[in-house]
């Protein structure tokens, strides 16, 4: 969060408290970073359509830079898809016609928005991963953080963390058994397992949940 509304300079409230003030900033530097980026992970993945979200009708200056590099980049990429998007009616089409998108690329306000609009759409936080990737280091995490809400209960969904691990394998050019993890996943899921954790419909506990997963693992495995 170096940029963009989550910057953490420029934040001030006047002296009655009546008045408060963030800045917004974007870069062509940070912008060119975050979009080059996915294009090459299309490409790397076989994707073919990407689409830039943002406000540039309302926020010319700060989104409108963003989108300008957008286009910029994407005639570098011939073989992909570049649609455009406003925020707002992003959300609107993520829950009509979700099967019209594969990459979305955007700012962090608006992603952190679209990220948890789209695991509503899977099932919940407890079924969606989150990185966060830099040049020379990349942290894996479950989105849904610490989940202090249900802490010590033992009732936590795994799948977050674990596809976590899945995309961090992919990442180490580990794809074959980071594709496990996930095969595993989705076969319990599909058979309705009642091992599974409350929020996916279950009577199970966390422990119990990892214990389906690993069998399926280790049936794969042996087949």
């Amino acid at each position: 969060n170096t940029e963009g509304a989550y910057l953490s300079e420029g934040q001030t409230v006047s002296a009655d408290g009546e008045t408060a003030q963030s800045i917004i900033r974007i870069t062509r530097r940070g912008s060119e970073r975050i979009v080059r980026y996915a294009f090459e992970l299309a490409r790397r993945k076989g994707r073919k359509k990407i689409t830039v979200v943002h406000k540039a009708n309302i926020m010319k200056t700060t989104s409108g830079l963003f989108l300008n590099v957008a286009r910029e980049i994407a005639r570098e990429y011939p073989e992909i898809t570049c649609n455009e998007l406003i925020v707002d009616n992003t959300c609107m089409q993520l829950v009509m016609r979700p099967e019209q998108f594969d990459v979305i690329v955007t700012t962090n306000l608006f992603g952190d928005i679209l990220s948890d609009l789209c695991a509503g759409l899977v099932g919940g936080l407890g079924l969606a991963p989150g990185a966060n990737i830099g040049s020379g280091a990349a942290i894996f995490e479950a989105v849904h953080g610490s989940a202090p809400d249900i802490a010590g209960k033992g009732i936590a969904n795994p799948c977050a963390l674990l596809l976590a691990a899945a995309d961090m394998l992919d990442h180490l050019d580990m794809v074959a058994q980071g594709t496990r993890v996930r095969d595993a996943i989705r076969v319990t899921l599909a058979a309705a397992d009642q091992r599974m954790t409350p929020d996916l419909g279950g009577s199970g506990s966390t422990e119990s949940f990892a214990d389906a997963l690993i069998e399926r693992l280790q049936t794969r495995a042996a087949a």
